[in-house]
This record gives C-alpha cells, structure tokens and sequence, in this order.
C-alpha cells in the first residue's frame, strides 16, 4: 500500500512538471511572437500607403513632391544580391564540403577557426575591406565592391551550415557511390551534397537574409545613387541604403516611402523562405 502511494506521488509530480514544462514553453513561444507580429504589423501600417504599382515602377519624386518609387533602389539590391551570391555561395559551398568530408587537419581547424571570428566581425569591416581592395585601388566607388563585401559577410554562414548539413548525411551512402564507380568529386557534388540539399539551401537563404538589410558595408563600397544603373563598375542604389536616407530626411512623404521600403525587403525575405520550404519538400531539385 505505502509503495503504491508513492508511486501514484511520484507520477503526479512528473504529470504536474511536465504540464509546468509545457505551459513555459508555451508561453516562451508566445513572448517570442509577440515582437515579431508586432514589428510586421508596424511595417505593413507605416508602408501600405506607398505601396502601390508606381513604388516598384518609377524612380523617386522630387524634393516636396508627393509620389515616385524605388525602382532604381529594387532593381540595385537585385543587382546586389546576385554578385554577393557569385561571390559567397561557390565559396561558402564547396568550403563546407571539404571541411565536412576531408576536415580533419590544422588546415581545416584554421577555416573553421576563420569562419567563427569572421561571422562575429561587424559588417562595417567586410565594407572598409572591399574600399581598400576594390574602391581605392579602381579609384572609384562601384556595384562590384558591394557585391565582394556583402559575399565575404555570406560565406561564414554558408561554411559553417553546408559543413553541418553534410556531416549528417549517412556514410553508407558516400560508400554505396563509391561502391558504384563514381569518383570522390562526384559523390561528394552529386550525391552528398543532393542528400543535404534541404539544409543547404536554407543556410544560403539564411545568408541572404542577412545581407539583404545591411547598410554599413555599402555606404564606403557602392556609395549610393538616383539613377536606374546596373553597371558592376559604377555607384549603384539599394534598398537599404534608399531607406536610410529617406528616414533621416524631414519629409513625411520620404519616410512613408521608407516604410514601403522596408516591406519590400520584408516581402523579399518571406518569398525566399517560401522558396526554401519547397526547395527542402523536394518540389525544386538542384541541377547537376
């Protein structure tokens, strides 16, 4: 009888700790939202006036006229956007396959090393790296630059991700492709790396992410610019950095545009995610 009541005690306390457990979890996961739906529901108020067909299709107003968009802005983070990923992603990627399949020396442990203390860096320091490599020297401020600064900032967060993925992919796999013939190259592109596709592609949309909204970095590379260009050896405009100049402006008008701005990038963020949610569902494949 006695060890009966003990043992109806002890599995009231594990019921009654496991629903504390839950209730705290839940409540952490509500706190954690609440920012987050607040932030968006702040952006989507503050950006939907502007939002409109000639936000994404004409150029910005003049100084005290209500109307223009960001074209120029849209199309200059694109242009942004895919140097950084020319630049980063062969980097980042076949950096992480090698740490993951042959990262077992000093040489590895120094990438590794590398990678960590390059993710911590502020992103200012990748700009100032790309001026004195790419602006100082060419004389001149240019899309090119901001491209090589942003793809420094994505490779640690590709690294480091592909290298995770990769290591969790079964080794019998890697072994049944040998088995098979195929060669040390294309086991690791064609079958490891399909196998990690899923996480992968989420560590490049998570690079991305972050590079979308930098501003720091292409104040000193890309400088800025009011004009539609999409030459790499020219200033070139951006997202970011139209948004920032219209938030310190006195115009109302430049700070609702600002707003619109900023839904835009938010936007752009959401598709990529959605992207990757199909990407990791296997609706996408990767090209060999």
């Amino acid at each position: 009888m006695k060890q009966q009541v003990k043992k109806s005690f002890r599995d009231r306390k594990r019921k009654f700790i496991n629903s504390l457990m839950w209730a705290f979890a839940i409540a952490s996961t509500i706190l954690a939202l609440i920012p987050l739906v607040l932030l968006l529901y702040y952006v989507i108020a503050k950006g939907l006036p502007a939002f409109n067909v000639a936000f994404f299709t004409r150029m910005p107003a003049p100084v005290g006229e209500p109307g223009g968009g960001m074209l120029h802005a849209i199309v200059g983070t694109l242009v942004l956007i895919g140097l950084s990923s020319a630049v980063g992603l062969p980097v980042g990627i076949l950096g992480g396959i090698y740490l993951a399949e042959f990262g077992n020396n000093r040489f590895a442990w120094l990438i590794r090393f590398s990678a960590d203390v390059l993710s911590g860096i502020p992103s200012i320091v990748a700009g100032v790296f790309a001026y004195a490599l790419i602006v100082k020297q060419f004389g001149g401020f240019s899309a090119m630059a901001g491209g090589i600064a942003l793809g420094i900032i994505m490779i640690p967060t590709i690294i480091r991700t592909t290298e995770e993925m990769i290591r969790l992919v079964p080794t019998s796999l890697r072994e049944a492709a040998l088995a098979l013939g195929a060669t040390q190259s294309r086991t690791s592109l064609g079958v490891v790396l399909m196998a990690a596709k899923g996480g992968v592609i989420t560590g490049v949309l998570l690079a991305i992410a972050r590079i979308a909204g930098e501003t720091a970095p292409l104040i000193v590379t890309v400088l800025g610019s009011n004009a539609l260009s999409v030459y790499l050896n020219r200033p070139i405009a951006a997202l970011p950095m139209q948004i920032y100049t219209y938030a310190l402006s006195p115009y109302e008008e430049w700070h609702t545009q600002a707003w619109a701005g900023s839904l835009v990038l938010v936007i752009m963020i959401m598709i990529f995610s959605i992207c990757a949610r199909y990407a990791t569902r296997g609706k996408f494949r990767m090209v060999r």
